[in-house]
């Protein structure tokens, strides 16, 4: 019987560790973490990638599986899986971010709609930036990439042993910090536009104080907006591929890859 029941315990450890991971990935992963994607769909994909991975990583070294240790082991492996998976997330947050200082910047922040993956009212520039970006991540095989990096965090933090120090959790809090950078960078050539048109205006202003400027210039302010999104789009492809290669190695960097 102890026989039986330490086998039972070991491939109970086996799984549930690596099934945890997984899933603390998919809850905050872009795409699979919104709340259009059902609980039972996240699940099943969560145990079908177990199942795929759990005899390629080392096994875990649990004896005794119902104590407080194996609970706080738990608890260690989803935090990693989430930890992994927030980085994805803020990648496509800085494109967000961007839509919203565009549209504060040219009037357009009045027409907001709900956003699916996160069920807060955002502009519908940022709602844009965000569709634009999550198709970017898909066709640019960014899911693969996600899954290869759980997979790799397994060699690099095996189940059950080791853990992340506070400098690599201090990196996910600065990668936070440069999403605002990056945010300012994708809306600079909005914003300079923006300011162009606002300084017409007050030449306008100091020659025709007469002229309504105030109505008038609002909604060339927008239409102005609406072109330079149009214009610089094709621009979006390219700081996508940058920040995602910096995302990349941010988590290359915590796994200890590179």
């Amino acid at each position: 019987m102890d026989i039986l029941a330490s086998t039972i315990t070991g491939f109970m450890a086996d799984y549930l560790l690596p099934f945890m991971r997984i899933s603390g990935l998919f809850a905050a992963m872009v795409g699979i973490s919104a709340r259009t994607v059902s609980t039972p769909i996240r699940t099943l994909l969560t145990v079908m990638l177990t199942l795929m991975i759990v005899p390629v990583v080392p096994p875990v070294p649990v004896d005794d599986f119902v104590n407080l240790g194996t609970f706080l082991l738990v608890i260690k492996e989803l935090i990693i899986g989430i930890a992994i998976g927030f980085i994805s997330m803020m990648v496509l947050d800085t494109f967000v971010l961007a839509g919203q200082v565009i549209a504060m910047q040219t009037g357009l922040g009045f027409a907001s709609i709900v956003d699916p993956m996160n069920g807060v009212s955002v502009p519908a520039v940022g709602q844009f930036y965000l569709i634009l970006a999550t198709l970017l991540f898909w066709t640019l095989d960014g899911h693969l990439v996600m899954i290869q990096m759980i997979v790799m965090s397994f060699k690099a933090f095996p189940a059950g042993e080791s853990w992340w120090t506070a400098l690599q959790f201090k990196e996910i809090a600065h990668w936070a910090g440069w999403m605002f950078v990056a945010a300012v960078t994708i809306a600079l050539a909005p914003i300079v536009s923006l300011l162009i048109v606002n300084l017409a205006f007050g030449v306008m202003t100091k020659a025709s104080p007469q002229l309504n400027i105030f109505s008038l210039g609002f909604s060339i302010a927008q239409i102005m907006g609406l072109v330079v999104v149009y214009v610089t789009l094709t621009n979006q492809t390219f700081h996508f591929t940058q920040h995602w290669q910096r995302g990349q190695e941010l988590m290359c960097k915590l796994l200890v890859l590179c």
